[in-house]
């Protein structure tokens, strides 16, 4: 079972040979990366490529590890009760299937997306351990164990806002997405706005990798940025020549694309104001 991109994925090689390692040891692959590299959407071609199901947990600040694997819900029991439902014999009724217990008792292997681990608590990692290690856990309501029937693919996708434990790293193989360079991603637009025209490419990619390279930039635009850009681009059927800053601006056009705040934006036109005064 090995992982070689898509057409609609330019996965660089480095990339590749992080999730086929991460398939072969069985650990779950861990992947970092600024934000639009790429981290999510590597999980979904992963089982586009390999013809598998894709299962998706999507954390948040509030995200507990419990509910990846079930929860009990005893308000909607204790009210079932004092109806008279029969339903309140059996406790499975009101057990709820975590996306860790969806994977697991698949029928077929799956691909188990984490993404985002690093919005929760510092304590949610270290509470997964035992599950992702032995790929089991413990229903203390009804006394069962639920076991994978087949090791799912598992990615667990994270923005770097705060360290993960190091008994949680030890369990993983992991891999850092680099921002792409100027030739991957021109293959990456070239994906997404075939036949697009090359010399209107190549001033848009320039531009926007000066944009990056500006010092001081609170946020710096990433991959799914410079595709909107480039969308809209394509919309105004504007060519390199529009793309130039006039009047002594360095914003450029379409900026609300690419420059997702204030202080980005005024920091353009600060630098702007001090060429205005140089020459």
């Amino acid at each position: 079972m090995q992982f070689s991109g898509t057409e609609a994925y330019v996965a660089p090689r480095d990339l590749i040979i992080a999730v086929n390692a991460a398939v072969t040891l069985e650990r779950p692959l861990l992947v970092k990366g600024e934000p639009g590299t790429g981290k999510t959407e590597l999980a979904r071609q992963v089982a586009l490529s390999l013809g598998l199901d894709l299962v998706e947990w999507h954390v948040k600040s509030t995200t507990r590890a419990q509910q990846g694997l079930y929860e009990y819900d005893a308000v909607s029991r204790l009210r079932d009760s004092q109806l008279g439902d029969e339903r309140v014999h059996d406790v499975r009724n009101y057990i709820r299937k975590g996306k860790l217990w969806q994977a697991f008792e698949a029928d077929r292997k799956v691909v188990l997306l984490i993404d985002e681990i690093d919005k929760a608590d510092i304590e949610f990692p270290n509470d997964l351990l035992q599950e992702l290690d032995r790929m089991e856990f413990h229903v203390y309501e009804t006394g069962e164990t639920v076991a994978a029937r087949q090791r799912p693919i598992v990615i667990i996708t994270s923005n770097n806002e705060k360290e993960l434990p190091d008994a949680f790293l030890r369990r993983c193989f992991f891999h850092y997405i680099r921002f792409p360079d100027m030739e991957t991603m021109r293959a990456i637009v070239e994906v997404h706005f075939p036949g697009i025209k090359p010399r209107l490419l190549t001033a848009a990619l320039t531009q926007f990798f000066e944009v990056r390279d500006v010092q001081g930039l609170k946020k710096k635009p990433s991959t799914s940025e410079v595709l909107d850009w480039l969308k809209l681009i394509l919309a105004e059927d504007l060519d390199p020549e529009d793309l130039r800053a006039e009047g002594g601006s360095l914003l450029p056009k379409l900026h609300g694309a690419l420059l997702k705040n204030e202080q980005d934006v005024h920091l353009f036109e600060r630098l702007a104001f001090m060429n205005r005064g140089r020459s």
